[in-house]
């Protein structure tokens, strides 16, 4: 009875043993889907390295990057792909439309490619703002970056570096000299670029063995689609325009009116999109804050110091805010154009005149036209004759029905005890000539 019971017990003991690692395994096999959709903006970055963390905090069995986008910046690509590459946890790209560009880049750096049939991923060339191609030295560092990424991953370099570089000449792909290479699903797969063409996302997992899996979809919040919004290059320009010009406009009207607050909102989206998107951080609204109380302490203090350090804070927090220089100085530039014609419309067009000045500089006048006299005119002692009690030189003093009155000759020299004839009188200023012997 003994026997049987221990023998029992080893055989459950052996049961329970065997279920544990497969209940483990099944407990690990979580996949995080994230898509990588639209541009490939800075703002792109900080999602992805968000969703990355919290995929490998759950130690997902993969995670797989949904693509669908016709590139963007080169810097924003870069980190994403280093971020991708270095992640502990599987990575796969399925690329359901296409992957040109960064996009392609970005695909490179994942563990395994599977594209839906009829995708396309390719076309890397670098080109800068205006869409000419950009200097050797940033092509270069680009097509480095391809072939490191292609090599990384067990995969023909030469195919990443004819995405990139034009001068390889691959006819047979449909890329001779002249024309960079982009590569459909079909010879993605005969070149090694993808592991496999799939109709649908369920026959990616069905090829990675996780059809089974629990899937996690990481869907971009309201933050993370501003961020991408307000830190494409395209955009920031427009921003800081805005906030400009809304704030000139505002100068030369009363109160607060749309422009202020557009003004406002838009340098506030600003600091906010790049704040969420991890590129600057709180230092640099402070910054802006402190510059902005600089040139408003000016309008009360004399020197001109105060405005130009505030002026100098506000451009360094808006570099500091962002980690392209060049992009920067470029948006900045395109503001102050923009702000100085809004100001000369206001002026030269509009003829507005700036009310918020209008509360710290005294305007009214002690005009004639308004009312105000300075010295009362004495026309009633024209013609009259005084007797000089100082001689003239020309100015001097007379006395004229026993009142002393300051006077100034016609520029000869008169001695005292002198008749003279009062001849002009314009404000305080009254005009005397000597009288002569026959007029005496």
């Amino acid at each position: 009875m003994i026997r049987k019971t221990f023998w029992f017990v080893c055989l459950f003991l052996g049961f329970l043993f065997s279920i544990i690692p497969g209940l483990t395994a099944a407990k690990e096999q979580i996949v995080y889907v994230v898509p990588i959709k639209d541009t490939v903006e800075k703002g792109l970055n900080e999602f992805l390295d968000r969703a990355i963390s919290t995929a490998e905090k759950d130690r997902a069995a993969a995670i797989i990057f949904e693509i669908d986008t016709p590139g963007g910046a080169v810097d924003a690509a870069a980190k994403i792909g280093k971020r991708i590459s270095e992640s502990s946890v599987k990575t796969v790209s399925y690329i359901n439309q296409d992957a040109i560009s960064a996009g392609s880049f970005i695909a490179l750096n994942t563990d395994e490619i599977y594209m839906q049939e009829g995708s396309r991923m390719g076309a890397a060339g670098v080109i800068d703002g205006a869409g000419n191609a950009a200097d050797e030295k940033a092509q270069s560092y680009w097509i480095s970056a391809m072939r490191g990424a292609a090599e990384k991953h067990g995969r023909d370099p030469i195919y990443a570096m004819a995405m990139a570089d034009k001068s390889i000449s691959l006819p047979k792909l449909g890329a001779p000299a002249g024309k960079f290479l982009t590569l459909t699903s079909t010879q993605s797969l005969e070149v090694g670029y993808s592991e496999g063409t799939v109709h649908n996302f369920q026959e990616v997992l069905e090829k990675l063995n996780l059809e089974n899996a629990e899937i996690k979809e990481v869907k971009e919040g309201f933050a993370d689609k501003v961020a991408r919004f307000v830190t494409n290059p395209y955009v920031v320009p427009l921003l800081l325009s805005i906030g400009s010009i809304g704030l000139i406009v505002e100068l030369y009207s009363p109160g607060l009116g749309l422009a202020g607050f557009a003004g406002i909102s838009s340098l506030l989206l600003f600091f906010y999109g790049h704040l969420v998107s991890g590129l600057t951080g709180y230092e640099s609204i402070i910054l802006f804050v402190i510059g902005l109380g600089l040139i408003i302490l000016e309008f009360f203090i004399a020197g001109g110091l105060a405005g130009i350090l505030g002026s100098i804070a506000i451009i360094a927090s808006l570099f500091l805010a962002s980690s392209n220089v060049v992009h920067m100085g470029i948006s900045i530039l395109i503001a102050i154009v923009t702000s100085i014609l809004a100001a000369i419309i206001m002026v030269k067009v509009l003829g507005r005149k700036m009310k918020f000045f209008k509360k710290m500089i005294l305007t009214d006048s002690t005009s004639t036209e308004s009312g105000y006299v300075s010295n009362k005119t004495r026309i009633d002692l024209v013609g009259k004759v005084g007797i000089t009690i100082t001689a003239l030189r020309p100015a001097g003093t007379v006395e004229l029905e026993g009142e002393r009155i300051d006077v100034v000759s016609e520029g000869n020299f008169i001695e005292k005890d002198k008749k003279v004839k009062i001849i002009k009188a314009e404000g305080s200023k009254i005009v005397v000539r000597s009288l002569k012997e026959d007029e005496q």
